[in-house]
């Protein structure tokens, strides 16, 4: 039985976090690139429009629940969606936080506008949702 020689074993400490250029989508197509600030802006808008689950092409972490809201409490909503958007979020390495929560209700929906603090700056956001 041999057994290693310790100076010879490499020890990954971290992940490197992944480049961040990726493609540009439009409306009605897909042309060219973004990098930094837009291609988080582009992810969030991403991850906040892909119903978690729903999709087998993603993962279970990719996504937010919003459709189970629908007919529920609107306080109970108001809490439920700071916590499904942080942690919607907060899974993408490139954002550092969310938070400044706000709400606005216009009777069938509610508009929630928060701040997502990123590594490559602020940016102020906007989530609808039908209840």
């Amino acid at each position: 039985m041999m057994i290693p020689d310790s100076a010879n074993v490499d020890i990954i400490t971290g992940v490197e976090p992944q480049p961040s250029k990726t493609y540009k989508f439009t409306k009605d197509k897909i042309q060219g690139f973004v990098d930094g600030i837009e291609a988080v802006k582009q992810a969030i808008y991403m991850m906040l429009n892909t119903e978690r689950y729903e999709y087998p092409i993603y993962s279970f972490y990719y996504g937010i629940e919003l459709e189970n809201l629908i007919g529920k409490n609107r306080d109970f909503v108001k809490i439920e969606l700071k916590r499904r958007i942080q942690e919607c979020l907060l899974q993408n390495d490139r954002i550092v936080s969310v938070d400044n929560f706000q709400y606005q209700d216009d009777g069938d929906s509610l508009k929630c506008t928060f701040d997502v603090q990123s590594i490559y700056g602020n940016l102020n956001i906007a989530q609808e949702v039908n209840v």
